[in-house]
């Protein structure tokens, strides 16, 4: 089967490298075209790019597909199909039309739930107990084309944004060798996405990132992991030279009673216990601006969180 993929970044990687060692025919790869990136702002090319170039692959990296020219080459190449994960172009009708079999989506959630850009962190941020990876067909909807192939798995509750989103691809990567195969044999069945359920998964606005203490323990818990490692969930701890802004990346619900109002840090030692407004986190892992990650015992070490602070 003759294929066009069209990914960007890690999580497209991985389930365009097993399709490569797969021995599928990609005739050409898709991906956004290199960004400026770093302190230099050096254009950087994305994963997808990267693998593809190292295989000897044909790299497309049109900037849109609004124009006929995109479209035209895509139709030129007289593809089977097209295996799109986390692209980032919209693809209108004509695009979704040229390859013979259609344009087929892995997408990282249990349509139609978190239909959108950001599906793993939202899972988690709102305490999820499963999710998974669903192929589908693609219409010029957003995520709401019929589904072919899933799998689940379980959020577990040391999970993060990170930890999710490389199972998740590992488990996407081998879906997709096994969706090839039985759409070649005519054995896909697509059913119609529920009409219940529809939830959106809105992308992560840096607005969200600020931890607010005022909410139960499992609900910042969850906010915390959910946003870890990037953007990272954060707040403000007093030092002398002013409040410093510190991310959370690493925590759980803790068993000590909060006998303080929300954001008062109740302990700290191994972890900083913070009260919630029912309950209280642990923060397990911690980063300053401009520094590296740390866990909660090396990092108090070098900055003074005590306990009766406000943070």
């Amino acid at each position: 089967m003759r294929l066009a993929f069209m990914g960007t970044p890690e999580f497209a990687s991985k389930c365009l490298g097993e399709l490569i060692a797969s021995g599928a025919d990609v005739a050409a790869v898709y991906t956004r075209a290199p960004q400026p990136a770093g302190r230099g702002k050096k254009e950087r090319r994305s994963p997808v790019h990267d693998l593809a170039d190292a295989h000897g692959l044909v790299v497309r990296t049109p900037k849109t597909f609004r124009r006929g020219d995109a479209v035209a080459e895509l139709q030129a190449l007289d593809v089977d199909a097209a295996i799109v994960v986390a692209y980032g172009l919209i693809l209108p009708a004509a695009a979704l039309e040229a390859p013979r079999l259609g344009c087929f989506n892995l997408h990282a959630s249990l349509l139609p739930r978190w239909r959108g850009a950001a599906p793993i962190q939202r899972a988690i941020m709102a305490g999820d107990a499963v999710t998974g990876v669903q192929v589908m067909r693609m219409e010029t909807g957003l995520d709401t084309g019929p589904i072919l192939l899933s799998e689940m798995t379980s959020i577990r509750a040391d999970d993060t944004a990170a930890s999710l989103h490389d199972r998740l691809a590992d488990i996407g990567a081998q879906l997709l060798p096994r969706f090839l195969a039985a759409l070649a044999r005519g054995g896909v069945v697509e059913t119609p996405q529920a009409a219940e359920g529809v939830t959106y998964a809105e992308k992560i606005s840096p607005d969200e990132a600020r931890i607010d203490w005022n909410r139960p323990a499992p609900v910042v818990d969850a906010h915390i992991r959910g946003l870890s490692p990037f953007p990272g969930a954060w707040f403000e701890a007093p030092s002398p030279g002013g409040p410093q802004r510190v991310k959370a990346l690493m925590s759980r619900v803790s068993s000590a009673r909060a006998d303080a109002a929300p954001g008062v840090v109740l302990g700290v030692d191994d972890r900083v216990t913070v009260a919630c407004a029912d309950g209280s986190v642990e923060l397990l892992r911690l980063q300053r601006a401009g520094k590296s990650a740390q866990d909660a015992e090396t990092f108090i070490r070098g900055f003074p969180i005590a306990a009766g602070h406000r943070v």
